[in-house]
């Protein structure tokens, strides 16, 4: 089977695994890099740029030196490593939980779900404040947790969806502004941002063609995201959260607590705070939205075994 056609397959059943399956509850490969990536950290941390550049390329050269021996396995190594990078079952089932019981009025368990999806302080958050944190949160992570590795996997085939994971794992683990990581996160941030520039902006394009799906137009989807996405501190998580509150004519931003401290985000879309009936809509929409990446992500690795064709018949 030629590499273009087994990358796509592989990406296929891989995807379904994740429908099936959803992420294993124990001994996940992503959970083994991270332990291995603090491991490491013990010996490269220091209080300086220099050293974070040394820990990501250690930590995710080593995975894409992997992916690169693991993908002579063809189909089967790519559908399990698009199942190892993926997590849109797992983020639309905790969605739904967190819909649940916030309709349920049980704002503890709410609040010990939280964690799952971000790295906001449930303790100070009410029911509004959940709701809008698992919304925001469902947005981000469509594109993190489903859009990018298929994108990097239908680009790069095992190498790109294990790299891109490993370069997501390491963003959530040191990519952070406080004392510890201001400098030895920075690249860690950095090269998340830049992995994540066209999987973004693939996810803006597909929430606002898809925006009838959940009652919402592509014009308000398009105009939240052209008025508002650059406003956030990320330019990334701008565009998708943006264009997520307008499809469902929501708004989005404002005072946000994180672990780290309170940060002021700008509001985004101009329509009233969202609701469990729009986190149910946010997650029906990233679970459309998933399945127009994988469309994406298959014609990109059809296209790439065409290019690679036509170069080995010159």
């Amino acid at each position: 089977m030629q590499k273009g056609t087994s990358t796509a397959a592989g990406l296929l059943l891989g995807f379904a695994l994740d429908r099936v399956f959803a992420d294993p509850r124990r001994w996940h490969p992503v959970a083994g890099f991270g332990t291995a990536a603090a491991a490491l950290e013990q010996r490269t941390y220091l209080d300086a740029r220099a050293a974070g550049v040394v820990h990501e390329v250690i930590a995710v050269g080593s995975v894409v030196g992997f992916g690169v021996l693991a993908a002579r396995g063809g189909t089967v190594a790519t559908a399990l490593a698009t199942w190892t990078a993926l997590g849109g079952r797992s983020l639309a089932r905790a969605g739904r939980d967190m819909a649940d019981k916030l309709d349920a009025d049980d704002l503890t368990g709410a609040r010990a779900l939280l964690p799952s999806l971000c790295g906001r302080d449930p303790s100070v958050l009410d029911a509004d404040g959940l709701a809008r944190a698992a919304l925001e949160s469902i947005a981000e992570n469509t594109s993190d947790a489903t859009v990018a590795p298929l994108l990097w996997g239908g680009v790069a085939g095992v190498p790109g969806l294990l790299g891109y994971r490993a370069v997501n794992t390491l963003d959530a683990m040191i990519g952070y502004r406080d004392e510890r990581y201001r400098k030895f996160g920075w690249a860690a941030a950095r090269v998340d941002d830049a992995a994540n520039l066209a999987p973004a902006r693939l996810t803006g394009m597909l929430t606002v063609l898809l925006a009838p799906l959940v009652g919402g137009t592509p014009v308000a989807a398009w105009r939240a995201w052209r008025r508002d996405a650059a406003k956030h501190p990320s330019p990334n998580a701008g565009v998708v959260e943006a264009s997520m509150a307008g499809a469902l004519g929501v708004q989005l931003g404002g005072r946000t607590r994180y672990r780290h401290g309170v940060e002021l985000r700008p509001t985004l879309g101009d329509g009233r705070p969202p609701t469990t009936t729009d986190l149910r809509r946010a997650v029906r929409m990233s679970e459309a939205v998933q399945c127009g990446a994988l469309v994406v992500a298959v014609l990109t690795a059809a296209l790439e075994r065409r290019r690679c064709s036509r170069g080995s018949g010159s």
